[in-house]
This record gives C-alpha cells, structure tokens and sequence, in this order.
C-alpha cells in the first residue's frame, strides 16, 4: 500500500507530538508509543496498492504549487465510535481542492481505499489507534480545549511494504 500525506509545519507538530505524550503519561493509547522513525503527525490524503509510473513526480508538482495549506484543527473524537482517537481537521477550500486534485492524479491507480476518496473522506490527525469511546472524555480532558492552527507545509508517501517514506515534493 502506498499513501499520500501531507505533513505538519514546525509548530503545529509539536502540538501534535505534545498530546500524544500526554495521552500516554495519562495511561491511554498514543501514538507517542510508535516509536518507528517514519511516525510523525500526517494527514493521508489517499492511499492505493502502489503509484502507477510518473504518479509520484505529478503529485510533487501539484504539493509544490499548493504548500503550504493553513490548517486549524477541530474537535477530538473517536471515529465510528470504535477504534482510532483523532483530532478532525476543518476541511478548507484549499484543502478540499487540493484532496481533489490528489485523487484525479491518481485515477488509474488500482486498490483505492474508498474511505479517503472525495465524498468519504474526513481529514483528521491521528492521536491514538484501538481506541475505546469510554475513554473519549479522558482524552478530551488531556487533549485541552485548544484548536491549534498551522500548515501542512510537506508532503510524503509512506510504502507500507517496506515501511518507508518518500518525500512527495519538487523543492530542494
């Protein structure tokens, strides 16, 4: 499996990274606990069983026209009430857009996942994976009240195979 991310600016991984710390001081699932060098803050964009030719330099030429994308975060919840604890990000214009133009890129590519196709997709950051809803009001707690902003100022495919990550961008 391939993916699309878009990966945080500066400060706005660091609000990520700093809940996820929380959350496992606090004894509750985190992804602070992943500690493979490839984990880090991301919104997946798409993911398909593998790019077809000359996909990867497309995509780094629409993120090198797009980035950076302001982003502000919203509310902490569980989705579909049963597994990974996220931080929902509010869908933008620009964003939208450019979660479009991602998938028309990616047209012909075969195994799409339809959860992160136009129409399906919610844009979220992951804090926590197996996550129960009992412990939603926990984490809300730990998470704070706070709707941290900044931008999705990268962009990268992780190849599940052989767990690595390629950058998806043009820009020295």
């Amino acid at each position: 499996m391939r993916t699309v991310e878009l990966v945080c600016s500066p400060g706005l991984d660091v609000a990520i990274r700093t809940v996820w710390t929380r959350l496992a001081a606090s004894g509750l699932p985190s992804l602070a606990r992943n500690i493979h060098p490839t984990n880090r803050p991301h919104l997946t964009l798409a993911a398909v069983d593998d790019f077809p030719s000359g996909v990867a330099h497309r995509l780094a030429q629409l993120f090198d026209a797009a980035l950076p994308v302001p982003v502000t975060l919203d509310r902490v919840v569980v989705l579909d009430g049963s597994a990974p604890l996220v931080w929902l990000v509010r869908p933008t214009p620009a964003l939208t857009a450019l979660h479009a133009a991602v998938w028309d890129v990616l047209g012909a590519a075969e195994g799409q996942r339809p959860w992160h196709t136009p129409g399906a997709w919610v844009p979220h950051l992951s804090l926590a994976l197996r996550f129960r809803d009992a412990d939603l009001r926990m984490a809300r707690a730990v998470a704070g009240g706070q709707r941290p902003t900044g931008a999705f100022d990268g962009a990268r495919s992780y190849d599940g195979t052989d767990r690595t990550v390629t950058a998806l961008t043009l820009r020295a």
